[in-house]
């Protein structure tokens, strides 16, 4: 049962269709990127885990209003309008420049025209424009179903951390740029500029993200690390952070990254997973919170018998 409830990744058997992924994603996140009012910090892009699989959730189109969702149960896209008009394609081994001719024949098909700007973002290496890209075109189904029902449980996990937070906190979503899925408390003070510097990414993205002081967490499913994992990292990071007591044990601190790590396969193997990956999101937090002199009293949800 538990190895339904969080699933074996290892990267080295879904890289391909991972890489795959990652752009088509970046593809249908560029639209909703495209259509929509810019909101602090980058909350106008991700996209949000569904019973069956992501959503960009509802894009706003003149006064009319449309949504696409990848359906990682049946692998279908699926793109839905308001005027009740709707398209689908099957989600197979393709390439990255097929994906992208579908979707907007699709979107052509419902009377949707939109432009994107075609190079990937936050990847170190961009290939080229994603209607060019014939080199990726993997997708296992089988790979593809169990990142999902992860993202799943991450989701249940990191919502009932969130739920404890009363400050400003953002919502559990998933960003297309790094591929991950992620939720971040804040502050509420001001921090200093972000120094920026993400790929293909406008200096000036980064540092109204990085506007006000933060603790993030989040998943990743490979990139970066060579296999999935859970992060942690404050901004700006206080004097101390890297050497402060993190549960648990099996975490580490990533001087390049400069965040803690704790890797997929503890949490998939431990006898209690949400218990040992609230411990992780909590001690970081309070990493991040007590060396940077946040004011924990006003910022934290008391224990109420109401609530869980």
């Amino acid at each position: 049962m538990k190895e339904e409830t969080w699933p074996k990744l290892p990267l080295d058997q879904w890289q391909d269709t991972y890489a795959t992924l990652h752009l088509w994603a970046q593809i249908i996140g560029k639209i909703r990127l495209s259509q929509m009012p810019w909101i602090n910090h980058s909350w106008h892009v991700p996209f949000y885990v569904t019973s069956y699989g992501i959503t960009t959730s509802l894009i706003p189109y003149d006064t009319k209003a449309f949504e696409i969702d990848f359906d990682f149960y049946n692998h279908r896209l699926n793109i839905k309008s308001s005027e009740g008009e709707s398209r689908f394609f099957t989600l197979k081994p393709m390439s990255v420049a097929d994906f992208y001719e579908k979707v907007f024949q699709n979107l052509e098909d419902l009377n949707i025209d939109v432009h994107i700007w075609q190079m990937p973002v936050e990847i170190p290496s961009p290939i080229q424009p994603f209607s060019e890209n014939t080199e990726q075109a993997s997708y296992d189904p089988d790979a593809v179903r169990r990142f999902w029902k992860i993202l799943l449980q991450v989701h249940r996990v990191f919502t009932s951390f969130r739920a404890h937070f009363i400050g400003k906190v953002s919502p559990v979503h998933f960003f297309w740029g790094a591929f991950d899925l992620a939720v971040t408390r804040f502050s509420g003070k001001t921090a200093p500029k972000h120094p920026g510097g993400a790929p293909n990414c406008a200096d000036w993205v980064m540092e109204e993200a990085y506007s006000h002081e933060v603790s993030s967490a989040g998943f990743w499913p490979g990139a970066g690390l060579g296999e999935a994992a859970f992060y942690s990292y404050a901004y700006p990071e206080p004097t101390g952070f890297s050497n402060y007591s993190i549960r648990p044990k099996e975490c580490y601190y990533h001087k390049d990254l400069r965040e803690f790590i704790l890797p997929y396969e503890t949490i998939r193997k431990a006898d209690e997973p949400d218990s040992l990956l609230m411990d992780f999101l909590q001690s970081t937090y309070e990493a991040a919170a007590d060396l940077g002199k946040w004011d924990r009293k006003a910022l934290e949800r008391k224990k109420d018998p109401r609530f869980k």
